[in-house]
């Protein structure tokens, strides 16, 4: 747990219904879907499934009722308090179909974006204070030069972006997921948001996790749930890691023509948190016009969406991005995009000693003893035929195939330089014709 970690300020729950700043059309027809959709009756279920205090939720079914859309089923619920049990008039039910046809959206009210925009300032990346100690604990399981943490702390500390680069192998993509989990706090994700009148779903289960869901006691006296408003989820800081998968349109909403509904695009679901770029230069798309689509957000900290009616609006952009790639940046990028990169760091492969202490850790780790023979082997025959380049994944693949070898051959765990060779001929290919 950080010191951190309490400085994210909630968002409050509503009190009223004028202070929801939504379309009240709009709130009332997803009350309408969402009793037709989930058969509810009662007024404390329905504020679980909107999303909205007691209150707040009566209020509604109040306004509902003056419209005769809603109407009291005239029994109580003796097992919930004596509650009234409400349901749709044949008006409300018709209202209802009519208002998923326009849009199949119901359950939590979406949190508006101006509102939104709020909550993203009090939660922003850039607010985060990290200490080496944070980040050393993080990356614990790696083998980093001292330098490179001089480096990653001031760059993950500004919020700002991020280029790693350097030749594969050598934990780049580790080092992004050490610097996601230094972050240690809690942020706030809308359910949905809304802008004018549409309903954009943010929060996503395979993005955000969830922290533990306090739930209320309803003997106890002290009530909890309205001490955040609970149309967002408290999450852990999101992480969106993409690779050689990642194309141009990921990054625009995404309209779902049968639902009627948006869903953010990946870098909106990953406000507050890390986006992860990994191995740019693999995807479809060149590097310089991933890097141009991205040069407005990272400089101006918003993006542009646009709907399907053609009508674009700026969101919060409040992301730390990490781009990574195997090739030398002045390949692949303009001396306009680098420039817009705040920090440019160079992961190498270890030096010899450092590669030692990485393989000596590794066979630590996997009940392999050391063999003083085998490493002289190693380092005097087979690493002179690849001008000694050493890289970080290289211990881990060879111990794991010795490994292999001695489960294979019902001997017990032990190198030597005939596993070694046996080893490097799966790591690097023979170059030779195959004859077709």
């Amino acid at each position: 747990m950080n010191m951190q970690t309490a400085s994210v300020m909630a968002p409050p729950a509503p009190k009223s219904l004028e202070e929801m700043q939504l379309p009240i059309v709009m709130m009332r027809d997803i009350l309408l879907k969402t009793i037709f959709r989930m058969n509810l009756e009662m007024v404390t279920e329905l504020s679980k499934a909107i999303c909205l205090p007691v209150p707040v939720t009566q209020e509604l079914v109040d306004l509902a009722r003056s419209q005769k859309l809603v109407e009291a089923t005239g029994t109580l619920h003796a097992n919930s308090g004596g509650e009234m049990g409400y349901q749709l008039t044949d008006s409300g039910k018709a209202r209802a179909l009519d208002a998923l046809s326009q849009s199949e959206y119901y359950g939590a009210m979406p949190v508006p974006l101006e509102v939104y925009k709020e909550q993203v300032k009090r939660q922003s990346i850039r607010n985060i204070q990290i200490t080496r100690k944070q980040l050393t604990d993080a990356m614990g399981h790696l083998i980093l030069p001292t330098e490179l943490l001089d480096h990653l702390g001031p760059a993950v500390g500004s919020g700002r972006s991020i280029l790693m680069y350097g030749p594969p192998g050598n934990g780049k993509s580790s080092i992004s997921n050490g610097i996601r989990d230094a972050l240690g706090d809690k942020i706030y994700v809308p359910r949905a948001i809304e802008y004018s009148g549409q309903v954009i779903t943010v929060y996503d289960p395979i993005v955000h996790s969830a922290a533990e869901a306090q739930e209320d006691d309803p003997n106890s006296l002290r009530r909890t749930s309205n001490r955040f408003d609970t149309r967002y989820v408290r999450c852990e800081r999101p992480t969106v890691v993409t690779g050689g998968e990642l194309t141009l349109d990921m990054l625009d909403l995404n309209y779902n023509p049968t639902a009627r509904t948006y869903q953010a695009p990946l870098q909106l679901k990953s406000t507050g948190g890390v986006f992860i770029v990994d191995d740019l230069g693999r995807q479809e798309e060149p590097p310089q016009a991933l890097i141009n689509r991205w040069i407005v957000p990272l400089e101006e900290s918003k993006d542009i969406l646009a709907l399907q009616s053609g009508e674009k609006f700026t969101v919060p952009f409040d992301t730390l991005v990490i781009f990574s790639t195997n090739f030398h940046p002045n390949e692949i990028f303009d001396k306009a995009a680098l420039r817009r990169i705040f920090f440019k760091i160079k992961i190498d492969g270890p030096v010899q000693e450092d590669y030692l202490k990485i393989f000596a850790l590794v066979a630590r780790k996997k009940k392999m003893a050391l063999d003083e023979r085998t490493l002289v082997y190693l380092m005097k025959e087979k690493y002179p035929t690849i001008d000694n380049v050493y890289a970080n994944y290289q211990p881990v693949f060879l111990i794991d195939q010795m490994i292999a070898i001695c489960d294979f051959e019902g001997i017990p765990y032990q190198m030597s330089p005939e596993l070694i060779d046996r080893a490097w001929a799966n790591m690097f290919v023979k170059e030779e014709t195959i004859v077709h």
